[in-house]
């Protein structure tokens, strides 16, 4: 399977993707187009995202081979991406490393973003420190909340967090403010989005600069197990972790791909943000996807524990490899990724984030009931820490 099926003149996946944007910021998306596609194929360029990747990042994170949760399911055996390991502690500053650097390159001095787990604004945040940009992050109100930890972060690495009130105050409306923000300041603001979502171009972006996940792991399941892996599982919000590992995995139709999004209090509830699995084809930020909406169109309010997965939308590739059966897209209760994360936690002394917990919990699902020479690999895309209060709070409210 061809695994960029952009059309080159609208960034369509198929029918999804394009730039339903207003006309003022078609300038700042042309610029951004241009500049990307002159440093993609740019040695000097390509190096110095190489130096800063290995350098600063500490990429290449490790393939993990866990060994008491494979014995305990007594199926499947299963490996972890370490993605929790990188700089900052997540998978967001593979993307924010690039985007600053394309930033440099075009002479902005400003970097904005959203944020919902507090994980894409930390990354964006330390690449500003490193690169010398000022930096404001936009994030909801209910997400600074249960993200505190990572807002004190934010706000020690220099950059201002903007709390948005509006809506349900949580990634959603966050991004609708950045996105506002961008119109006002584009000559000298870079907008660094960090899920696989959004206008033309940035699903593109986002996906090249995360498909080093999938890169190395390809690699490293080789010299491991001497063959490509089974099966590949990451959770799916906006969708820039698992577009980043599934990627260079796609034109292999023997490796199956799941996307594990967030079920929340069920699929049969209101309370869930599983965009492919209970949502309908729109238009949100910029762009033509699956998401969360009403009958008569209204974007509806999602609900995840993990703030990382609490939105409405998924990237528009995600939306093409769901209807090319290319990748199954299942879904997980808040309930069951609280017990992931307790299970790899006393298990194997990893603390997942609860967006990669979801992914977890299917695999400790999917596992008992395949053979033990079947392999799994499972992106752990970021590090549970941050979720601690969030935990706690479920776990004293159960």
């Amino acid at each position: 399977m061809n695994t960029d099926n952009t059309n080159k003149f609208n960034g369509r996946f198929g029918k999804y993707g394009g730039q339903y944007i207003a006309e003022t910021l078609m300038p700042a998306m042309s610029e951004i187009e241009t500049a990307f596609n002159t440093a993609r194929n740019n040695r000097e360029f390509q190096k110095d995202l190489t130096f800063y990747l290995k350098e600063f990042v500490g990429r290449p994170s490790p393939l993990f081979y866990a060994e008491r949760l494979t014995e305990q399911l007594q199926g499947a055996k299963i490996y972890l991406k370490r993605e929790d390991l990188n700089h900052t502690g997540a998978h967001k500053i593979n993307n924010t490393m690039g985007q600053a650097l394309l930033a440099q390159r075009m002479k902005k001095s400003r970097l904005i973003a959203e944020t919902g787990a507090g994980q894409h604004g930390v990354a964006t945040a330390t690449a500003a420190a490193i690169f010398g940009f000022s930096c404001d992050v936009y994030m909801g109100e209910e997400d600074m909340k249960r993200q505190e930890e990572n807002v004190k972060r934010m706000y020690m690495l220099g950059a201002k967090v903007i709390p948005v009130h509006s809506g349900t105050k949580t990634l959603k409306d966050a991004m609708n403010e950045a996105m506002r923000e961008w119109i006002a300041t584009s000559d000298d603001t870079f907008y660094v989005i960090g899920s696989a979502a959004g206008p033309h171009p940035y699903p593109i972006i986002v996906r090249e600069f995360q498909k080093i996940i999938g890169e190395e792991t390809k690699q490293q399941i080789l010299e491991k197990e001497n063959r490509l892996p089974d099966t590949v599982i990451a959770c799916v919000g906006g969708g820039s972790n698992a577009i980043g590992i599934f990627t260079p995995f796609i034109p292999t139709d023997s490796v199956k791909l799941i996307g594990v999004e967030a079920a929340g209090f069920g699929l049969n509830t209101s309370q869930h943000a599983a965009s492919i699995s209970g949502g309908k084809v729109g238009i949100l930020h910029g762009s033509k996807t699956y998401l969360l909406q009403t009958e008569d169109g209204q974007i509806c309010n999602a609900h995840s524990i993990s703030a990382g997965l609490d939105y409405p939308g998924v990237g528009p590739e995600h939306s093409w490899l769901h209807d090319k059966h290319r990748v199954q897209y299942v879904s997980v209760t808040d309930e069951e990724a609280v017990n992931a994360f307790l299970e790899l936690t006393r298990i194997q002394g990893i603390i997942p984030a609860l967006e990669s917990s979801h992914a977890v919990a299917h695999t400790i699902k999917a596992a008992p009931s395949l053979p033990n020479n079947h392999i799994i690999v499972v992106n752990v895309s970021g590090r549970g820490d941050k979720d601690m209060q969030s935990v706690n709070q479920y776990l004293s409210e159960k």
